[in-house]
């Protein structure tokens, strides 16, 4: 069986830190997240998911992300169900997310974070110098691949 779930979007609010009773960080946010096609009207359609990152990754998030972010978050699904106070029940889906990477740069100009259970994507983590790569290619049509 497999429960995976990768998905790049922005956030929608700040993130949400809470603890639980025994002290465990757990932080919560919305992402935002544009499906791959059109309606009609020509406009994409957007879907809001709740995502819950716990323990350091969680405290990582709620320090370093802010509205707006670009992040990629990869976890898996959750559901669960609750009652509202009017005795309504409910059910909710939720990623729960295990690794959470910074695809933008904060607007303090300090440069990408990368966190997670995976390598880092900050600038500071490559052992390289990008300062002389040019962003255009100037391709000739001799030299397009089709």
């Amino acid at each position: 069986m497999l429960n995976r779930v990768i998905l790049i979007g922005r956030l929608t609010r700040d993130p949400e830190l809470r603890y639980t009773a025994s002290g465990v960080a757990m932080t919560t946010f919305t992402l935002a997240v544009d499906r791959n096609y059109v309606n009609q009207q020509g406009e994409r359609g957007t879907d809001f998911i709740r995502i819950t990152v716990w323990r350091k990754l969680a405290e990582t998030c709620a320090n370093h992300l802010n509205k707006g972010r670009l992040v990629a978050v990869e976890g898996r699904l959750q559901t669960r169900s609750y009652e509202t106070p009017d005795g309504q029940k409910r059910q909710a889906t939720d990623v729960v997310a295990d690794d959470v990477r910074f695809l933008d740069w904060p607007k303090d100009g300090k440069g990408p974070s990368g966190v997670g259970s995976g390598p880092a994507m900050g600038a500071d983590s490559f052992n390289q110098d990008f300062s002389d790569m040019g962003t255009e290619v100037d391709m000739g049509e001799d030299d397009l691949p089709f």
